[in-house]
């Protein structure tokens, strides 16, 4: 069983949700207190092991290539006026050369589409996939590095899975649940967005993936699901009873910051956990 050393970031979307403030500024752009979206993404990423990002990019997209790029004038203009400890806060933007790539999606034909952009630059190995929109919280024990365990153990496809709603089942791709072992379930079949009231479970795909690569061989039949759009949910439907194929319950907070209403809370939620900007937060909240 190979280890997963490379993560794909589909970043092309075009954030009409944020808009106007998207016209101008990637959403994975977009702070959570003071932290682009992306990075808390990539942090995840690299506390799981990963040792080669891929951003599956679109226009207007280069303020990401430059997030993660040195900033030379910046550092030397703070490293000069011995701001060392604001510089420190730029160690986690620095992706060590060679272990980061770029590479576009010209159309936006789907998710499937955006991951299979990917293929040439991941070739026969497992990877993960990481959608920087789902914030998935728990600083103890990272999303990713839940699921690489149970991945070690169990060999195969990994998926994240949360609880929603009966009456969201039909935003997200929901699993048919096989066996059960404590936070990990068989999926015995995905069905994308299901109609209200036809969905398998409530156990919905929170953005986050471990898959093999014979994924790309279903995605290049550029077969089309929900939306007119290539789906990776369906592809990997596909893989379930060829390779194992299970699902984590992720253990900690999820914010959905591709909704107003998730990204607004996710701020407060992180802002209140912060130890220089809690207190006064908290205090605020009180007056409202």
């Amino acid at each position: 069983m190979k280890p997963v050393r490379k993560a794909v970031f589909p970043v092309a979307g075009l954030g009409t949700r944020f808009l106007p403030a998207t016209k101008a500024v990637p959403k994975e752009m977009l702070p959570v207190v003071d932290k682009p979206l992306i990075q808390y993404a990539v942090d995840e990423a690299r506390a799981a092991g990963i040792e080669q990002i891929i951003f599956v990019t679109g226009r207007g997209k280069n303020a990401i290539e430059d997030y993660f790029d040195i900033a030379y004038e910046l550092e030397s203009t703070l490293n000069e006026r011995a701001k060392h400890d604001i510089l420190a806060t730029l160690d986690c933007t620095r992706l060590a050369p060679g272990n980061v790539a770029y590479i576009r999606q010209q159309e936006p034909l789907g998710l499937g589409h955006a991951v299979w952009c990917a293929r040439d630059l991941i070739g026969d190995e497992p990877f993960a996939v990481l959608l920087a929109d789902e914030l998935l919280w728990n600083p103890a024990a990272p999303c990713l590095k839940q699921m690489r365990e149970v991945y070690e153990a169990k060999g195969g496809n990994v998926i994240a899975v949360l609880e929603v709603p009966e009456e969201h089942t039909n935003r997200y791709g929901i699993v048919r649940p096989g066996a059960q072992d404590g936070v990990v379930t068989e999926v015995a079949g995905l069905v994308e967005k299901p109609k209200t009231g036809e969905a398998p479970s409530r156990l919905a795909a929170v953005g986050r993936y471990i898959l093999q690569p014979d994924v790309f061989g279903i995605l290049s039949t550029g077969q089309r699901g929900a939306g007119n759009e290539i789906q990776l949910t369906d592809a990997m439907a596909e893989l379930i009873g060829r390779q194992p194929f299970h699902a984590l319950t992720f253990t900690g907070d999820r914010h959905d910051c591709g909704d107003k209403a998730g990204y607004i809370q996710a701020n407060i939620a992180l802002a209140l956990e912060r130890e220089d900007i809690g207190p006064a937060v908290r205090a605020f909240i009180k007056t409202l």
